[in-house]
């Protein structure tokens, strides 16, 4: 009875299947497997020899009478009828079951042509492709072909065990499975910038572990850590096949019944937005918020909320196209619901936005919204006015004072729309740290400690250089008053101050010149400060936007329509003021340091007069004059403001058709 020479090679290396080679080969070990539970079977692993090579295996429990009958044993010959061959902790193992042709009682040594001296068979052939949903954590060697649906940002970490880096994206194959890939550390900078959203790979030698549920919101209990020896091949020709994106689509309706916390899909049309806001989160990092109102045709909306980057990249297109009188459709992939103010549903770091695109489901939606959609009344499953807070309420610069913001334990925040009338020259910038604190700059300033090295106090160290950062003073004016502010490097580019580092008297006025008089939306950050052991309320800039007229137009159409429905809340507001009588250089510039007034602020007259008048409009219309809202009040003025300028424009016409003639 010959071996079967060369069969565990050719099984090792993928290229025979249990169908295809039924090999003879001889048993040369023989142990029992101790387990740790003993409630379940007993195990056996076997050495089997083909006469050129030797292999571990396991014996299928089915056929453990086998071993305890006697009739398997060490020198046996057995013919594999069923087997499989997997990799278990880097060892290749075969596990069946065996036809049993012969047996010796004891030991016998094999012949010299099938002496076991040979190497062990490694398994060199390239792996099968497996569909994502066949993935167990027992497997160890596999490969999968998957198009990225979503990839994470790289984030820095803290926590016990020290510092950390790490980034996730999540797959979708052919069948429809889906799980996520994480990457820790070196392997994080390893595949950052290979992995990108849309394309396809293959991806082999990943170590499978339970999902953290806390962190991953797809439908998989597993999830891939790559490490540095996981190979992640691009496909360069697209597969049609593996669709793009998988929704889950869940009504509006069904969202009102979700838990917090919960991730879910949800399509609607986009009945209104509000204009972006910033807000300080609780590590005292700034970011981006703008909401919305989803409403589908379960006859329920909710509030959706736009934080950070989507706030002004899909954010900003949602608000143009709703400005220009449009509905759009809004797909969200991975949104958040909580429960604050009701049910809300907000944007994660993997949340994917889609607007007005061809699915089917956008399609029956929008056909809904123009047939009888949109005057069909939706109930809200989110609070009133859930979103709108102080960061997200224009106000005017009177308002600030009269309203005595910044006075409480917290900041206020708020949006002016203002005029820049005035910049203060001296002392426009200071000398500040350019070294790393965490993932930011120090920014803190440095002193000159006079042998050409800069020295910061927080990160206690000298170096060469520092970076000049901009701590700009100028003043901002609307048509009720005028008030200083303070803006800082990052809002000091959004006023288009670019970075001028050589000493050109010149150019900087130039500079100056091109952001005096510019109309702008602050978002000012107002707190009580104390100065000198006094108390001064200080207004910082956070960022500054070029006016939206239409976006303001639109918003002031809607708070008179809310006035004349009655809806406006009664809010008492004192916004009389008159503007100081103080002078100013040609070009607003200060250039002694001592305070200046806008250009020509000294001719009070009736330019005074009609600055009063805008103020004291609501106080004006005798009981009833309490009822109007702050909104309405900046309605209102903006109305006067634009009824007064077309009217300049109009009694300057007829002068210059006379100056032609």
């Amino acid at each position: 009875m010959n071996l079967t020479e060369g069969a565990i090679a050719k099984i090792t290396s993928g290229g025979a299947t249990a169908a295809e080679l039924k090999p003879t080969l001889q048993v040369t070990e023989l142990k029992q497997v101790h387990t740790k539970q003993p409630q379940q079977s007993d195990r056996f692993r076997l050495v089997l020899s083909d006469g050129s090579h030797l292999q571990q295996a396991m014996l299928g429990t089915q056929i453990n009478h086998l071993v305890k009958d006697g009739n398997l044993r060490p020198c046996s010959v057995v013919q594999l009828i069923q087997y499989t061959c997997t990799t278990v902790q880097g060892r290749i193992n075969f596990t069946g079951s065996w036809h049993f042709y012969a047996s010796w009682s004891a030991y016998q040594q094999p012949s010299p042509m099938y002496s076991n001296t040979g190497q062990v068979a490694k398994n060199d052939a390239p792996p099968r492709l497996m569909p994502i949903s066949a993935l167990n954590p027992y497997q160890g060697r596999w490969t999968i072909k998957a198009r990225v649906t979503a990839k994470g940002e790289l984030r820095h970490y803290n926590n016990p065990r020290g510092n950390g880096k790490v980034f996730s994206f999540d797959l979708l194959d052919s069948d429809g499975g889906e799980i996520k890939v994480t990457c820790f550390n070196a392997v994080a900078d390893q595949f950052y910038h290979q992995i990108e959203a849309g394309k396809v790979y293959l991806i082999s030698r990943g170590n499978l572990k339970p999902a953290q549920k806390n962190f991953n919101h797809l439908r998989n209990d597993l999830e891939v850590f790559l490490e540095s020896t996981s190979i992640v091949q691009p496909c360069f020709e697209d597969d049609s096949v593996i669709p793009r994106q998988q929704f889950n689509f869940r009504s509006i309706s069904e969202v009102e019944g979700m838990d917090n916390n919960n991730v879910v899909d949800i399509i609607g049309m986009v009945s209104s937005i509000t204009p972006a806001a910033s807000i300080m989160r609780k590590n005292g990092t700034e970011t981006q918020k703008r909401t919305l109102q989803l409403k589908d045709m379960s006859g329920r909306s909710v509030e959706f909320t736009l934080w950070g980057s989507f706030c002004n990249a899909e954010g900003q297109r949602l608000q143009n196209m709703c400005d220009s009188g449009g509905f759009p459709v809004l797909a969200v992939k991975s949104g958040r619901v909580s429960d604050f103010n009701g049910k809300a549903v907000g944007t994660i770091s993997t949340s994917q936005l889609f607007i007005d695109t061809d699915f089917p489901e956008a399609r029956r939606l929008k056909e809904w919204f123009e047939k009888e959609g949109r005057n069909v009344p939706s109930l809200s499953i989110s609070r009133e006015m859930s979103s709108v807070g102080r960061a997200d309420v224009p106000k005017t610069i009177s308002q600030l004072k009269d309203e005595r913001l910044g006075t409480s334990e917290t900041p206020d925040w708020v949006t002016v729309n203002a005029t820049v009338i005035f910049i203060k020259a001296d002392n426009f910038c200071y000398t500040a740290c350019p070294l790393m604190s965490g993932d930011r700059p120090c920014n803190k300033k440095v002193k000159n400690n006079g042998d050409g090295k800069w020295r910061c106090e927080k990160c206690d160290q000298s170096m060469d250089e520092c970076d000049y950062r901009y701590i700009l003073q100028f003043q901002i004016q609307d048509h009720t008053s005028i008030t200083w502010v303070t803006a800082f490097q990052e809002s000091g580019e959004d006023l288009n101050f670019s970075k001028y580092e050589k000493q050109d008297d010149e150019s900087f006025s130039k500079i100056v010149r091109q952001v005096l008089f510019s109309k702008s939306v602050f978002k000012l950050k107002v707190k009580e400060e104390t100065f000198s052991d006094e108390q001064r309320v200080k207004s910082t800039v956070v960022r500054a936007e070029k006016a939206n007229y239409s976006s303001q137009s639109k918003f002031l159409l809607d708070m008179m329509e809310k006035f004349k429905s009655g809806n406006s809340a009664p809010v008492a507001s004192n916004t009389e003021s008159t503007y100081p009588n103080s002078g100013a250089n040609s070009i607003g510039i200060e250039s002694s340091g001592r305070p200046c007034g806008p250009l020509g602020s000294n001719q009070g007259g009736n330019k005074g007069y009609i600055a009063r008048k805008f103020g004291s409009l609501p106080c004006e219309v005798g009981q009833h004059g309490n009822q109007y809202s702050t909104e309405t009040n900046i309605a209102l003025g903006f109305l006067h403001l634009l009824f007064l300028v077309t009217a300049v424009v109009l009694l300057a016409i007829p002068q210059q058709i006379a100056l032609v003639s």
